[in-house]
This record gives structure tokens, C-alpha cells and sequence, in this order.
């Protein structure tokens, strides 16, 4: 079971975590390589010491070989003269019959002892009673122990100051290479809301830290573009709702500043109920891409005719299009599961922008056709005068017009009917297509298949 904990608590340090793992895994490796060195070390030693045993009782049975011809006397005058050579060793000699022959000094040190060797062997005397003799020689290795022990505790404190050098030297190299990071967040610290033109960089920028920046550069690029947008937004929001609003406190200041007939205040309200109409029209389309931008998900149903769509749509734009003088044509079909109202909505905005700049005269074709990568395109295309290239881009924009000179006289339209038709595109996982030359403008949208 996970336990909550404040940020400060739950963090850690990079430096201090990487020196204490590499310090760790240095003395792992130091105390593998050390421990294995002083066993073969100890190995070699003891090897040395069992050949270095063996050739002194080999030299103590050449000795006594050599000394017996002159009998016990000269093997136990022989064996004393030797006794300075044999430091930390003792030597006992018995005769064949058990009695002793020859023994060196028992040192304390040497029964006390917890490093002897001991070992027992004959020595062939033909001259001496018996033929032979019997001896043992103890040898004590303390002090190989001692030196061992020490080397032991020497290469446990060489490991243990290479452990503390290498955090050392790691948390300084970590902190020291970990800087750029902190010049990084001293740069984001600066960064405001009134102040979202900065971009980190650093001076010497570091290779793993250059995909953070660009991506970080990037959506401040994308922040700033935003809050752009929502201030223009803002700002046209407020513009598009002070006309309405202003008509609204004007008339009903003119109706209330005079006694009027009922007939005049009739005219008043009807004039003012438009305004209205035309005020919740505009909040309505806000609050359709505001749910848009939310993410909202095109509810699409059971496949239909886009055709049959089409045709609906022309339907109801048939008086419309006999005002204007202008034809309509539908080419092309595809059987897709889509959000028939909202569909339908946006065919109906761009029939009703063709409609508006169309020439006199001339047809508005809406076309359907599919797409290279399985998409479906839906496009109005109408003759009439050509679109700056400067201002495609922005078609779909909210409040964008490109001719406000020519455009809604009948006040009825305030700039957000493609910006629907994008969000609509957009809700059925597809995009937005505009172009405009030599007098021809396609615009549309396609749908993606569900």
C-alpha cells in the first residue's frame, strides 16, 4: 500500500544517490578483487611453508645421518649448535626404545601458539642403537598470521577509502555536470505570463539536455500561441457582443424616454428580440467550440449517404440560393458513419458562405470524394473573386474575415461558421482544406472513417 508524502520528502538527490551506488559498487568490486588476491596470496604462502618444512627436516635428517657416526654425543652436540638456525621452531629426538635423545628449548611463545605445524618423521641410524631414530619438528607461523591479519585489515581500509574517494569525486563531477540543469530551472523561474516571449538556452548546451530544450522551447511556442489566440479571442468577443448590446440600451433608452403607443413598443421589442436572437446565436457557437477544444467526440451513428446529406442541406438553403442567382450541384458519394447534425451543420455553413460570394450566375458544387490516406473529403466549391494566399491560412479562425468591406451587411453573421466547420472536422478526427485561384475557391473538410 502507497503512502503519501510531501514532495520535499518524497525526493532525492541525483548526486547523492549516484555517489553513494558507485561508491558501493567500488568497494563491492575492490573487496571481490582484495579477497581474492589475499586467498591466493594465503595459498601460495602456505604451499611455501609446507615445501619450506619439508626441506629443513630433510636438512635435520641429513644432519643427524651425518652426526650419528660419531654416536648420541656428537648427533646431541650437533643438534644444540644448530639450535640458534631454528628461531620459532622446536626439534624433539627420541631413541628407538622411546627415551629421549634431544630436545630444544620449549619457548612459552611457541606452546602458546596457535599457528604450529607439527611434524613427525624417522631418521635412519645404523650407527646408533636401534638403527633409528624418531623425531618431530614444530614449527610456529604467527608471525605469517600476523602479517596476513594485518595486510587483511590494510586492504579493508583501502577499500573503504576508495569507496568514500569515489562518492566524493562522483557527487562532485554529478554536481558539477548537473549545473546546466540549474540554469535551466533559473531560466523557467523567469519565465511569467507577461514575459512568455523567453526560451531557455544555455551556453554550452549539453547533448542529452538539447531534446528537453527544444521540446520545452516548443510548447512555449504553443503556450504563447494560445494565449495570442485567447486575447484576440477575448477581444473580439467583446467587440462582436458591444454592437448587440449597444442597439439593445439604445432603443429600449429611445422606447423608455417618451410615452410611446403600443404599436411602437411592439416594433421596439421585435427589433430588440433580433438582438437577442442574435446574442444567443453567438453564445451558443462559443459555448459549441469552446466543448470542442474541450476535446469533444463526434457521436457518429449508423453509416448515411453523404449525398442525401447534402442534398438536405441544399434544400434548406433553396430560397437562399434563388435570391443570390445561383445554381447548385452535388457530385459524388460516400457511405460513412458520422454525427448527422453536426455534419449537417457544417455543410450548411459552407453552402451559405459559397452562397454569399458566388457570382451571379454561376453553380456551387459541393463534392465528395475519397482521400489518399482513407479519409473523405467534403468541399463547396464557388466562383467569385479569388482569396488572398495570406489569408487561406486564416479562413478558419475565429471572427476572421477576409473582405470585411462585402461581408454580413444583414449583420446576421459574426465569423464563426468555419471556425464550427474546423471544430466539426476536427470532432470527426479530420481537417480543414481551403484553396483559392483564378477565380475558383474549394473550401471543406474531411471526415475519417469511424
Amino acid at each position: 500500500m502507497k503512502t503519501s508524502c510531501p514532495e520535499a520528502l518524497c525526493s532525492h538527490s541525483i548526486s547523492t544517490r549516484l555517489s553513494r551506488k558507485l561508491a558501493i559498487f567500488t568497494m563491492v568490486v575492490l573487496g571481490v578483487l582484495f579477497a581474492v588476491t589475499w586467498g591466493m596470496v594465503k595459498m601460495i604462502l602456505v604451499e611455501r611453508n609446507e615445501a619450506d618444512l619439508v626441506a629443513r627436516c630433510e636438512l635435520i635428517t641429513d644432519v643427524v645421518s651425518r652426526a650419528a657416526i660419531g654416536g648420541e654425543t656428537a648427533v646431541m652436540a650437533q643438534l644444540l649448535s644448530d639450535a640458534p638456525m631454528r628461531a620459532s621452531t622446536r626439534l624433539q629426538v627420541w631413541r628407538a626404545d622411546g627415551s629421549k635423545l634431544y630436545a630444544d628449548y620449549e619457548s612459552e611463545a611457541l606452546k602458546r601458539s596457535e599457528h604450529t605445524v607439527v611434524h613427525e618423521f624417522s631418521i635412519p641410524t645404523p650407527t646408533l642403537a636401534g638403527g633409528e631414530v624418531r623425531a618431530r619438528y614444530t614449527v610456529d607461523y604467527s608471525r605469517d598470521a600476523e602479517l596476513g591479519t594485518r595486510w587483511a585489515w590494510i586492504l579493508v581500509g583501502v577499500t573503504l577509502a576508495a569507496g568514500a574517494l569515489v562518492a566524493t569525486g562522483t557527487r562532485w563531477h554529478v554536481t558539477r555536470g548537473l549545473r546546466p540543469l540549474r540554469d535551466l530551472a533559473a531560466q523557467t523561474r523567469a519565465i511569467s505570463a507577461r514575459d512568455l516571449d523567453r526560451r531557455l538556452a544555455l551556453v554550452d548546451p549539453a547533448e542529452e539536455l538539447l531534446p528537453w530544450i527544444e521540446q520545452f522551447n516548443a510548447m512555449m511556442d504553443r503556450l504563447q500561441l494560445a494565449v495570442q489566440q485567447l486575447e484576440a479571442f477575448n477581444a473580439d468577443v467583446a467587440h462582436e457582443l458591444r454592437t448587440p448590446l449597444a442597439t439593445l440600451i439604445g432603443e429600449t433608452e429611445v422606447a423608455l424616454s417618451r410615452d410611446r403607443d403600443a404599436a411602437s413598443l411592439q416594433d421596439t421589442l421585435a427589433s430588440n428580440l433580433e438582438e437577442m436572437q442574435r446574442l444567443s446565436a453567438l453564445v451558443n457557437d462559443m459555448l459549441f467550440l469552446s466543448q470542442a477544444d474541450r476535446g469533444a467526440v463526434a457521436r457518429r451513428g449508423e453509416p448515411v449517404s453523404l449525398a442525401e446529406l447534402a442534398r438536405q442541406v441544399c434544400e434548406f438553403h433553396e430560397a437562399t440560393l434563388e435570391d443570390a442567382g445561383v445554381g447548385l450541384r452535388i457530385d459524388g458519394d460516400a457511405q460513412l458513419a458520422v454525427d448527422v447534425p453536426l455534419v449537417k451543420r457544417a455543410l450548411s455553413n459552407l453552402v451559405g458562405n459559397a452562397t454569399r460570394f458566388a457570382a451571379r450566375g454561376s453553380t456551387v458544387v459541393v463534392a465528395i470524394a475519397p482521400e489518399a490516406d482513407g479519409q473523405f473529403r467534403v468541399q463547396v466549391e464557388n466562383a467569385g473573386e479569388t482569396i488572398a494566399p495570406d489569408h487561406l491560412p486564416r479562413l478558419f479562425d475565429r471572427f476572421f474575415r477576409a473582405d470585411t468591406s462585402r461581408c454580413c451587411e444583414d449583420a446576421q453573421h459574426h465569423g464563426l461558421g468555419l471556425a464550427i466547420v474546423a471544430a466539426i472536422a476536427r470532432m470527426h478526427a479530420g481537417r480543414t482544406v481551403a484553396e483559392s485561384a483564378a477565380g475558383t475557391t474549394r473550401v471543406g473538410f474531411t471526415l475519417a472513417a469511424a
